[in-house]
């Protein structure tokens, strides 16, 4: 086992084009053709799927799992959020994650653990359904521009472009509540519930309060989305060709998720590192209304944009992991198409055995 795993671990799933003397090709199955109208190789109607991959019902079915999935689980960690954020906005109040819950408890009570909740579930909800809707649906189109062999070889180029286009609709929609939920957990006074904080930013800044973190929220969110749907597929990829010791298709669904969930906190862990400082200029943003980013850059330096990361990749490996879970158990329980990791297409395999490069 540890041997999977240190093949796996030498293996840089953000390498492009990948080297194809190491793939392990497959031939596709006869219930995989191709959709009509498209040149990528994907899951047509098959016995027991209740639609076709890359159809409008397809589609909107992926909006729901990523709204079940993101919802859900940022609504489960916002105990946690509550404290990261106010890590980030006042360190020497809440210098460490233990000793931000014990002060929250003893001001807040338990139920102050749970403010913010309402703009979570509703802002993530919405970022969930464009973040993974919006995926699928680039992830076809950039797939049949660029061409079967191409989408192949560049795969990696192509989920980064497609989880980035994807995000900043997403974020569009996410920001307004992220703001509120912001200014409920970090001001004091300023608001318990949505229904308070709403109204009052829009009175008081007016739609521009909503929407002044969406910048520094693209800075965190993009890098972050890229990195948690590339990372995951390519995870995918490598989990079943050195770790899982069966092909994926001789796997039970419940074996493939537990899949799905390990190659979900992987990415999460990548996904905290790199939009940790951006999440921080977030919360500053929202806290400081008259602010700038240049402002709070300034003010906390360096390493204040690196305040309460601990805290942020035991968050975002769980919370990776989990949306990952629900959004592929989703699928499983709509029937709907899942296709297995790419392979090499026939017309690239006959080029490059021709070119003695296929090992």
């Amino acid at each position: 086992m540890f041997q999977n795993l240190f093949e796996t671990a030498k293996k840089n799933p953000f390498f492009s084009p990948v080297s194809v003397a190491s793939c392990q090709t497959k031939e596709p199955s006869a219930s995989q053709g191709l959709v009509q109208g498209r040149s990528v190789s994907a899951a047509a109607v098959a016995a027991g799927d209740s639609c076709e991959f890359g159809s409008n019902q397809y589609f909107l079915l992926c909006g729901l799992g990523g709204i079940l999935s993101c919802g859900i689980t940022h609504t489960a960690i916002v105990p946690l959020d509550l404290v990261k954020c106010r890590m980030q906005v006042d360190a020497k109040k809440y210098p460490g994650i233990f000793k931000g819950f014990a002060v929250t408890m003893k001001e807040d009570g338990a139920r102050g653990l749970a403010k913010g909740w309402a703009p979570t579930f509703i802002g993530y909800s919405m970022q969930g359904m464009f973040k993974f809707g919006l995926y699928e649906w680039f992830k076809v189109v950039y797939a049949d521009m660029l061409g079967e062999e191409n989408a192949f070889l560049y795969r990696t180029s192509l989920y980064l472009a497609s989880s980035a286009s994807a995000e900043f609709f997403a974020d569009i929609a996410l920001s307004p509540m992220e703001a509120a939920k912001v200014r409920i957990q970090t001001q004091p006074g300023f608001a318990s519930t949505l229904r308070e904080a709403y109204p009052k930013i829009l009175k008081e800044e007016g739609m521009n309060g909503f929407y002044k973190g969406l910048v520094p929220l693209w800075c965190r969110q993009i890098p972050y989305t890229m990195m948690k749907f590339a990372c995951f597929e390519r995870t995918v990829e490598l989990l079943y060709q050195f770790v899982v010791p069966k092909p994926r298709a001789e796997c039970s669904k419940n074996e493939q998720l537990v899949v799905t969930f390990a190659a979900g906190y992987i990415a999460g862990v990548f996904c905290a590192l790199v939009s940790h400082p951006a999440d921080t200029l977030v919360s500053k943003l929202n806290q400081d209304k008259g602010a700038t980013t240049g402002d709070i850059i300034k003010k906390i330096g360096f390493g204040g944009l690196w305040k309460g990361l601990t805290a942020r990749i035991i968050m975002i490996g769980t919370l990776t992991g989990l949306q990952w879970f629900i959004y592929d158990a989703v699928k499983v329980v709509l029937r709907m198409p899942r296709p297995p990791p790419p392979a090499m297409p026939e017309s690239l395999k006959k080029k490059l055995e021709a070119e003695g490069k296929l090992a």
